[in-house]
C-alpha cells in the first residue's frame, strides 16, 4: 500500500518509526486546509505562512516528543494547534484582525457613501475605529465568532468546524456577542 492511500493514523505511526516521508505526505494532505483556516483569521499571507510553519514545528516536536495522543483525528489536532497559534499571535501583538483586499488595503477604507464629504468620512472612520475598540472588549470566543461571521463572511457551519464547537454553540456565541456589543454601543453612546 502506498503512503498516499494510508490513513492519517498510519502515516503518523510510520513517521514515529523513522520514515520521514510519511510526515511529508501527511503535511501535503492537509496543508491547504490548515493554511486556509489560518489565513481566514489573520488575513495576511506572510503572517499566515509564518504561523503555518510554527504549526508544523509544533506538530513535529510533539510527535517526536511522544506527546501525541492518537485518537485518529490528526487534522482536528493540527487545526487546534494552528488556531491556538493564531490566538497567541493576536495576544502578542494585541492586534485585531482586519479584512483586506488583494492589495492588502483595509476594506474599511472603501466603505463610504458616494456623495459624502470629508467631514462625513472622518466621522465614519472614527465610528469604525470606536466599533473595533468595542469589539476588542468582547470575550475572546464571542469576538472570534463575530469576526469570522461579519468580517470573514464564513457560515456558521464553517465557524463551528474551524473553532471545533457545535453549530448551536457558534450561534449562541454570536447572539451573546451581538447583545454585548449592543450594550457597549449604548453605554458609549455610539451612533451607527
Amino acid at each position: 500500500m502506498g503512503q498516499r492511500t494510508m490513513s492519517d493514523q498510519e502515516l503518523v505511526q510510520l513517521y514515529l518509526t523513522g520514515q520521514e516521508k510519511a510526515l511529508a505526505v501527511l503535511i501535503a494532505r492537509h496543508q491547504d486546509k490548515l493554511f486556509s483556516a489560518i489565513y481566514v483569521l489573520v488575513r495576511n499571507r506572510a503572517v499566515a505562512e509564518d504561523i503555518l510553519q510554527d504549526a508544523y514545528f509544533k506538530i513535529v516536536s510533539t510527535l517526536k516528543g511522544g506527546r501525541y495522543n492518537e485518537e485518529g483525528k490528526f487534522i482536528q489536532w493540527a487545526m487546534r494547534i494552528a488556531r491556538n497559534l493564531v490566538i497567541d499571535h493576536f495576544r502578542r501583538g494585541n492586534k485585531f484582525p482586519t479584512v483586506t483586499d488583494s492589495e492588502g488595503n483595509d476594506i474599511f477604507t472603501y466603505i463610504n457613501i458616494p456623495e459624502e464629504n470629508q467631514e462625513d468620512r472622518l466621522v465614519a472612520n472614527e465610528r469604525d475605529s470606536k466599533l473595533r475598540q468595542l469589539i476588542e472588549q468582547l470575550p475572546a470566543e464571542q469576538r472570534e465568532v463575530l469576526v469570522l461571521r461579519h468580517y470573514a463572511d464564513l457560515s456558521f457551519k464553517e465557524i463551528a468546524d474551524l473553532t471545533q464547537v457545535s453549530i448551536n454553540t457558534a450561534l449562541g456565541r454570536m447572539r451573546y456577542a451581538l447583545n454585548n456589543l449592543r450594550k457597549l454601543i449604548e453605554k458609549h453612546n455610539i451612533a451607527l
